[in-house]
C-alpha cells in the first residue's frame, strides 16, 4: 500500500465550533464505502506477543499486516499498552507511531480510537493495581469508586487512550461463575450505584466508559463461561438490566459492549431488540456498541445462527453492533460482500459509521490541531495519589465476618504463624483483569513492575519485634498434602495463627477464579479444606482470612475460628489493609456485596429471592441459608439503629416517603456504620423478593456520637415488571426496613400506597437520596 503524504482533506468536519453530530455527518457524506467500512474495524498490533489473553484468540485474526489493516482508515486500536510489558514512555511512543501511520493512511487524516482494559486500573505494566470490583462493592462507597475511576481515566487520557473497557455491570446469580470477582455483587441497586460512580469518574477524565456485558452474561447455565443465559423476561428486566439502564440514562455512558451469551436462543451480538429497540429507542443511548472480542465471528462458529463470517457481520450490524473488536474479521471484506449483494443496506452502514465519527468528533480526534504526539506520559502510573486511593479502597473493603471471641484486634501476640498457600504470593492479591495476572504469566522473567507486599510481608511489617513464621501447607490447587504436617507443627507452636486461604486468579482454567475459571462447588480449591481443618485442630487461636474472587462455603470453618476476615482481591495495597485490620490500626467497615454460603457448597443462591427460594422445612432437605448474609460486616465498635419511622403512613402511588432512622456509635472507638434500607412487598401481582435493597449510606461516627439518616424513597423505587411485562407501581402495603444486612431483622416502617397501578419507564426515579443529619 501507499501511505498518503498529502495534506488531509478538510471540510466542515474539521471545524471544532460545530456540533459533533453535524461534523460527523459532513465527514460521512464525503466518504467512500471503503472508508466507511474501515471506521467499523479494529487492529491489535503486537497481538502475538501477549500469550493467551482473550478467548479463542488464535482462532480469529485480522489482516495479515498492520499496514493492510489501516487502508482507508481504522476504527480502533486494541490494547497497545495492555498486551505485553512496556514502560509508560515506550507505550506512549508506540501509540504515537501507530497513530501516525493510521492518520497518514487515510485521506481525511482520521486517527483510530485507542482502547484498553481498565477494570482494576489502567491495564499496563507499572500501573497501579486497584482492588477488584467485588472489593469496591464491599466498600459500599460510591464516592471512593468515583475517585478511583477518575484517577484511572486521568492516567489513560494522559497517554492518548480514549476508551476503557469497564465497568462490568453483570449482577451475580451464581457464585460458581469464574467472573464473580469482576462484578459489583448480587444486588442490582448496589451494582447500579457503584457502576454509575465508576462511569462518571472515568468519563470525567475524558475517557469513554464501556458497560459490560450487555446483557445476561452472569446468568449462564451451571455458571459456565459463555453458556446460554438462564433467565426469564422479569428477571432480565428487574435484576439484570437496571444497572445498565441507570448508567445509560443517568450516567450518559458513551459505549456498551455486547455479552457473549444468548437469551432464549438469540445471541446478544445479533439481538436487535436488545441493542437497538431497548438500548437506543427506549433508553436513548447515543454512543457506540462495540463487540466483545470476536463476538461477531462467534455468531457463525459458536452460536450457529449465521452461515459464515459475512452472514454474521450482516446480522450483527443490522442488530446495532457498531464496532468489531479486537481485530477486523467480519467488518471488512465480508461486510462489503453483504453490502454489494443487498443483504445489508447502505443506511445501516451509515448509521453505525455516523456513531463512530460522532464519538471521534466528541473526543477531539477530528480537530485540525490534533497530533499523534500531543500526549505526554506521566512520570508515574503508580503515583502516590493512586496508591493512597488504592490503600483506602483496600482498607474499606475488608469484611470482618466474625469476631465472637474478641480476639481482634490482636493484642501483641508473642508469636504468629502465618499459614496458607496464598499468604506469600503477591499475585493472590489481584484479579484476572489485572496486568500481573492477565499478561505477566506469559512473560515469566518480567517483574511485577509495582510494589505489592504479600500478606506475610504485611503482617511482619505490622507487627515488628514479634516472631512470625510461615508455612504454605499446600498449593492453591492440586492434591499434594505433604506440607500440611509442617503447617500443623507451626500452628501448634505459635501463640496465634493467621490462616490465609483462597484463590489465585487467572484466565481460562489457569486460575481458581477469573474468566473461564468456573467451578462445580464452593469448597476451597485444591486440598485447602484439609489444611484448614488440620490447622484449626492444632492451633491455639486461629484467625481465618479468606482472600478470594468469589465467596466460598466456609461456614463450618468460621464457626471454629476465633475470627474470620473476607477480602476480595484487594490489590497492591491489600496486604497492608489486611494487616491493619488484624492489628486494629484499621477499624473494618467493609460489608458483603455477596452472601457467604453456608455448608451446602453445591447449592448457591443469592439473597434476592422470593419466598420459595428460602429455607423450606418439610419441603426440601437442602438449606440455602447463608453463613453470612448480603450486607453483613462487623466493626471494632458497636452500632445501634433505632427510632425508624416513615413520615407518611399512607401516600399516593406517585409520591415520596421519607424514612428516618437514628444511628448511634455505642462503642469505645470511632467507626463507620452502613445503614441499609430494604423494601418488602407483602402482596404483589407477581412473586417479589422477600427483601430488596433500595438505599444505603456510610456514616462515620465518633464513639458515643449519634446521627439521623433520612432516606427519600420515591414510590418508583417499589416498581417491578408485571404480568404484562410493563414496569408498574402497585397500590398496597409496603414495608421499609433499616437494617445492617439483609439478614438483620432491623426496624421496620410501614406504609400504604393508594390509587391505581401506575406504569413507569426509564424516566422513573432510580436512586434513593440519603441525607445524614446531626441528632
Amino acid at each position: 500500500m501507499t501511505i498518503s503524504e498529502e495534506r488531509p482533506t478538510t471540510g466542515l468536519w474539521s471545524d471544532p465550533t460545530l456540533p459533533a453530530p453535524e461534523r460527523a455527518r459532513a465527514l460521512l457524506d464525503a466518504m467512500t464505502t471503503s472508508e466507511k467500512i474501515a471506521q467499523l474495524g479494529s487492529s491489535w498490533p503486537g497481538h502475538d506477543a501477549g500469550g493467551d489473553v482473550a478467548p479463542m484468540q488464535d482462532t480469529f485474526r485480522g489482516a495479515d499486516s498492520f499496514d493492510e489493516a489501516i487502508i482507508d482508515g481504522l476504527g480502533q486500536l486494541t490494547r497497545v499498552f495492555g498486551t505485553a510489558p512496556v514502560t509508560p514512555e515506550d507505550g506512549r511512543e508506540r501509540l504515537v507511531e501507530l497513530q501516525a501511520r493510521v492518520v497518514a493512511a487515510n485521506r481525511f487524516g482520521i486517527p483510530a480510537l485507542a482502547h484498553e482494559e481498565c477494570l482494576t486500573g489502567f491495564f499496563t505494566w507499572q500501573a497501579t493495581v486497584y482492588p477488584t470490583p467485588l472489593a469496591w462493592a464491599a466498600t459500599w462507597n460510591p464516592e471512593l469508586v468515583h475517585q478511583m475511576a477518575a484517577a484511572i481515566g486521568s492516567d489513560m487520557a494522559a497517554v492518548g487512550v480514549h476508551q476503557g473497557l469497564a465497568p462490568v455491570l453483570d449482577v451475580v446469580r451464581d457464585y460458581r461463575w469464574g467472573r464473580v470477582e469482576e462484578t459489583l455483587g448480587e444486588d442490582p441497586y448496589l451494582v447500579s450505584e457503584l457502576g454509575l460512580s465508576y462511569v462518571r469518574g472515568l468519563q470525567s477524565a475524558g475517557v469513554v466508559g464501556t458497560l459490560k456485558h450487555f446483557a445476561g452474561y452472569s446468568t449462564s447455565r451451571a455458571a459456565r463461561n459463555h453458556a446460554p443465559a438462564a433467565l426469564g423476561p422479569r428477571e432480565l428486566a428487574d435484576v439484570i438490566l437496571p444497572p445498565f439502564e441507570k448508567a445509560v440514562v443517568t450516567g450518559r455512558v458513551r459505549s456498551v459492549m455486547n455479552a457473549y451469551n444468548d437469551i432464549d436462543g438469540v445471541p446478544c451480538a445479533a439481538d436487535e431488540t436488545l441493542l437497538t429497540t431497548l438500548l437506543r429507542d427506549r433508553w436513548g443511548f447515543e454512543g457506540t456498541v462495540v463487540s466483545d472480542y470476536w463476538a461477531v465471528a462467534f455468531l457463525a462458529s459458536m452460536h450457529h445462527v449465521a452461515a459464515d463470517v459475512a452472514d454474521a457481520a450482516g446480522s450483527a450490524l443490522r442488530a446495532g453492533l457498531d464496532v468489531e473488536l479486537p481485530h477486523t474479521h467480519g467488518y471488512g471484506e465480508p461486510l462489503r460482500a453483504q453490502l454489494e449483494d443487498g443483504r445489508v443496506s447502505a443506511d445501516v452502514l451509515d448509521r453505525s459509521v455516523l456513531r463512530v465519527l460522532t464519538q471521534k468528533a466528541e473526543l477531539g480526534l477530528l480537530d485540525p490541531g490534533w497530533k499523534p504526539g500531543q500526549y505526554t506520559a506521566p512520570a508515574d502510573f503508580d503515583s502516590l495519589h493512586n496508591r493512597r486511593t488504592a490503600r483506602r479502597l483496600a482498607e474499606e473493603s475488608v469484611v470482618l465476618l466474625d469476631n465472637a471471641s474478641g480476639v481482634l484486634p490482636l493484642a501483641a501476640p508473642r508469636s504468629i504463624a502465618v499459614i496458607g498457600p496464598v499468604a506469600d504470593d503477591a499475585r493472590c492479591l489481584f484479579g484476572c483483569y489485572s496486568f500481573p495476572n492477565h499478561v505477566l504469566p506469559h512473560h515469566p522473567d518480567t517483574t511485577l513492575g509495582i510494589d505489592a507486599p504479600t500478606v506475610l510481608e504485611g503482617i511482619r511489617q505490622e507487627f515488628p519485634g514479634i516472631v512470625v513464621s510461615h508455612e504454605a501447607g499446600c498449593a492453591v490447587t492440586g492434591d499434594d498434602r505433604s506440607g500440611i504436617e509442617a503447617a500443623v507443627t507451626a500452628a501448634a507452636s505459635a501463640d496465634l495463627t493467621v490462616l490465609v486461604v483462597g484463590d489465585r486468579s487467572g484466565m481460562f482454567g489457569e486460575g481458581t477464579s477469573g474468566e473461564g475459571c468456573d467451578v462445580g462447588t464452593l469448597t476451597l480449591p485444591g486440598v485447602q479444606e484439609d489444611l484448614v481443618e488440620a490447622v484449626l485442630d492444632a492451633a491455639h487461636r486461629t484467625v481465618l482470612v479468606v482472600l478470594s474472587g468469589r465467596p466460598y462455603a466456609i461456614g463450618r470453618h468460621a464457626r471454629r475460628a476465633e475470627a474470620t476476615l473476607q477480602s476480595f482481591f484487594p490489590g497492591e495495597e491489600g496486604s497492608a489493609a489486611i494487616a491493619g485490620v488484624l492489628s486494629g490500626r484499621v477499624n473494618p467497615s467493609g460489608h458483603l456485596p455477596v452472601q457467604i454460603p453456608g455448608d451446602t457448597a453445591g447449592q448457591p443462591g443469592t439473597y434476592l429471592a422470593p419466598p420459595l427460594a428460602l429455607k423450606s422445612d418439610g419441603v426440601s432437605n437442602i438449606d440455602p441459608t447463608p453463613a453470612f448474609p448480603f450486607g453483613h460486616g462487623l466493626s471494632y465498635t458497636t452500632f445501634e439503629i433505632e427510632d425508624v419511622y416513615a413520615d407518611e403512613a399512607a401516600v399516593a402511588v406517585d409520591a415520596t416517603i421519607t424514612v428516618r432512622a437514628t444511628v448511634s456509635n455505642t462503642g469505645s472507638r470511632a467507626g463507620t456504620c452502613v445503614p441499609q434500607l430494604y423494601l418488602t412487598d407483602p402482596v404483589a401481582s407477581v412473586t417479589r423478593p422477600v427483601r430488596q435493597l433500595i438505599g444505603f449510606t456510610r456514616v462515620d461516627l465518633e464513639a458515643g456520637e449519634t446521627r439521623v439518616v433520612e432516606f427519600e424513597v420515591h414510590t418508583d423505587m417499589t416498581s417491578f415488571t408485571g404480568r404484562d411485562l410493563r414496569r408498574r407501581v402497585e397500590p398496597g402495603d409496603i414495608t421499609l426496613t433499616v437494617a445492617r444486612s439483609a439478614g438483620d431483622p432491623g426496624i421496620a416502617a410501614h406504609a400504604t400506597l393508594h390509587g391505581d397501578a401506575r406504569t413507569v419507564d426509564h424516566t422513573r426515579t432510580m436512586t434513593t437520596p440519603v441525607t445524614v443529619l446531626r441528632d
